[in-house]
């Protein structure tokens, strides 16, 4: 298949994987702050094709797993509410708040549907015109322009009864806030590849220019991530420190205009706290007072008490790359796919779940 034989060829792959061990002469960390390339290294055991100088760490790169936990209190609260559509994807009904879940409050009686598109969700306000339906915004810049074109949608049909409970982040900043601790060690980013056919590269430019950082847009397949990490040790062997594209078939330098319009147009840039890494500067995305119609946190009572972490989870430490799942003491035994504790073991692209399920120690 076009696009995918070639990436997955086993010779280009033992190709790179030589060439990465001929340039790597010093150690190096290289974080991708992806969930989805995080479950790509696991899958096709990138780990594995690379020397011991290059050590890889999975960064703040899973939505679900960001997403602060007042947030998930909040859509609990708004499941409670009587007569109340809660909908959603399908990883965020599982992940604990702080005395219960969306999948919880649906065990109960509350009506919780998991859709696959944000146009369902209005879909369902539509059908159900008597009733209020709040949709759970979560996702980096890939899925805010969905969600943006669906909340305009709703403005325009005059649905007052649909409604977004925004939680969506930006990326970069959260790259800059991890820098600016100064205690990660961080010598290289491989970058995601749909967030970048979103917003282009501008973003990274200032982390290569202000913190020396190369940065590499990647795609999916294990050759794209062996090219990347090339590029990357190429870039840190030579001590430079540049935006470079691998990804090429899918993102250019300026992303989707189109999408960032919409998305700017709906939303405007707001200050948000990220579980592990806490509240970012202009790291989230609001509402505007012009669709405040369908903003639920101006229709509704939203206030919860301030979260606390789960006694004994480390997901805020494996989300900043200073821990990893087998360092939790609740890894593998208390906290299972099945019964997780924290979001980096409900999520598809959790690290805590690719360890799981890659049987890595």
């Amino acid at each position: 298949m076009k696009y995918i034989d070639e990436y997955r060829d086993e010779a280009v792959a033992t190709g790179l994987s030589e060439k990465i061990k001929i340039y790597s002469k010093r150690p190096v960390r290289l974080m991708e702050i992806c969930g989805t390339h995080t479950m790509s290294i696991f899958r096709h055991g990138i780990r594995s094709l690379l020397p011991e100088t290059i050590e890889l760490v999975s960064g703040p790169g899973c939505p679900v797993c960001v997403t602060a936990m007042e947030d998930i209190d909040r859509s609990v609260k708004l499941a409670r509410v009587p007569g109340m559509i809660t909908a959603t994807f399908g990883d965020m009904v599982r992940v604990p708040g702080t005395n219960s879940s969306l999948q919880a409050e649906r065990a109960g009686g509350a009506d919780v549907r998991m859709v696959y598109s944000t146009f369902d969700a209005v879909k369902i306000a539509k059908d159900h015109p008597d009733r209020e339906v709040v949709f759970l915004g979560i996702g980096f810049e890939t899925t805010a322009p969905t969600v943006a074109a669906a909340i305009k949608k709703a403005h325009q049909e005059n649905l007052r009864n649909f409604s977004v409970l925004s939680a969506h982040k930006l990326l970069p900043p959260a790259m800059e806030a991890l820098l600016s601790t100064g205690d990660l060690g961080i010598h290289g980013f491989i970058c995601p590849g749909h967030v970048t056919t979103i917003i282009g590269t501008s973003a990274y430019e200032l982390i290569a220019s202000r913190y020396g950082i190369p940065c590499v847009v990647t795609g999916f397949e294990p050759v794209d991530i062996l090219q990347a990490i090339l590029m990357l040790v190429e870039q840190i062997e030579s001590r430079q420190s540049r935006v470079e594209i691998q990804y090429t078939r899918g993102v250019s330098p300026q992303g989707n205009p189109g999408a960032l319009r919409m998305m700017r147009e709906v939303f405007q840039v707001c200050d948000s706290p990220w579980r592990g890494l806490g509240p970012i500067a202009g790291s989230g995305l609001a509402i505007r007072e012009r669709f405040s119609t369908h903003d639920a946190k101006t229709r509704f009572d939203l206030k919860v008490p301030p979260a606390t972490e789960p006694p004994g989870c480390r997901c805020a430490d494996i989300l900043r790359g200073v821990a990893k799942p087998p360092e939790c003491k609740l890894f593998r035994k208390t906290c299972t796919p099945s019964h997780p504790v924290g979001p980096c073991m409900v999520s598809s692209e959790g690290t805590c779940a690719a360890y799981f399920k890659y049987h890595l120690l």
